[in-house]
């Protein structure tokens, strides 16, 4: 298990990270997403190991991670720009980090060399940015690491590229029990292979609940009405957001749907349908109910 317990990170004047609480089981795909400058990567660093923490505790298993080189032999971290060696090859990068890693599989690295059709004796700072993150993953799974960290993972590579990283990485979820924490700003990826879910904001972790716990505690209702809605409804359901369209209201809401359809048909509504949110939606309702202006934000 991976905990922060009471966290804070400042830099200079800046408060990065305050008094953060997170925890993530072993075998689960935990999905960080957050505004802009909200902390995430910092946050990711400290569970990496880069930073250290001003006040709190980091753990993996009980064990503090920071300055640990057992523990961080255990630990992968792809960052947002993925790091070689000036004039490294694929190859050299892979020698490299065998030396690190004593769970480092060459034949595994050869199989997934083949399966990405990688150049392996050709310098990795000459491939384009997504052909180098493919080689990041490449050399990420061969260590077989028991906890992978990635930022922005799939920035910058094809859709066919895409299927392939996500079926490797569930493939090490399932049959090895690897934990995985993603931070990114396309929420639809994350919502297709994340379990667990977590939302920061300005160092604040506001919200951290499965996904389909989250999924499940707000909702999308379309009403219509002879006359106009009842304000009782609106009171007693009290929208998160709602707008018209035309002769249909629209509320965001949080609730039970069981409770929620229940009091929409007491009031007979001409038109109702209750329908799932994704988890895009979910995110800019959650951050609008906190009063942040969501612009350029989702992918």
């Amino acid at each position: 298990m991976i905990e922060m317990k009471h966290v804070h990170k400042q830099f200079d004047r800046l408060q990065a990270l305050e008094n953060v609480n997170l925890s993530i089981q072993k075998g689960s795909i935990y999905g960080l997403i957050g505004s802009n400058g909200a902390g995430k990567t910092t946050l990711i660093k400290l569970l990496a190991g880069i930073y250290r923490q001003d006040q709190g505790d980091i753990l993996v298993d009980g064990t503090p991670v920071y300055e640990n080189i057992s523990l961080k032999q255990k630990i992968f971290y792809i960052p947002d720009q993925p790091f070689v060696f000036s004039h490294y090859t694929t190859t050299q990068m892979a020698y490299f980090y065998k030396s690190c890693y004593p769970s480092w599989s060459e034949e595994r690295f050869e199989k997934l060399a083949q399966l990405f059709e990688v150049h392996l004796k050709k310098k990795i700072q000459t491939f384009s940015k997504g052909w180098q993150r493919q080689i990041a993953f490449i050399l990420a799974l061969s260590a077989n690491p028991e906890i992978l960290i990635l930022d922005e993972p799939l920035d910058g590579l094809d859709p066919v590229v895409r299927e392939k990283v996500k079926n490797l990485l569930i493939h090490d979820v399932a049959q090895r029990e690897m934990t995985i924490l993603i931070s990114s700003h396309n929420l639809r990826e994350i919502e297709d292979i994340c379990d667990h879910i977590g939302i920061i904001h300005k160092g604040t972790l506001i919200l951290e609940k499965e996904l389909d716990e989250l999924k499940s505690d707000i909702h999308k209702v379309q009403v219509a009405y002879r006359d106009s809605v009842p304000n009782k409804l609106i009171k007693t359901l009290k929208p998160l957001h709602s707008e018209k369209r035309g002769s249909v209201s629209l509320f965001i809401v949080r609730g039970e749907e069981d409770l929620i359809a229940k009091q929409i048909r007491e009031t007979n509504p001409v038109i109702f349908d209750l329908l799932p949110l994704t988890l895009e939606e979910i995110f800019i309702y959650e951050m609008g109910d906190i009063g942040y202006a969501i612009k350029n934000v989702l992918v």
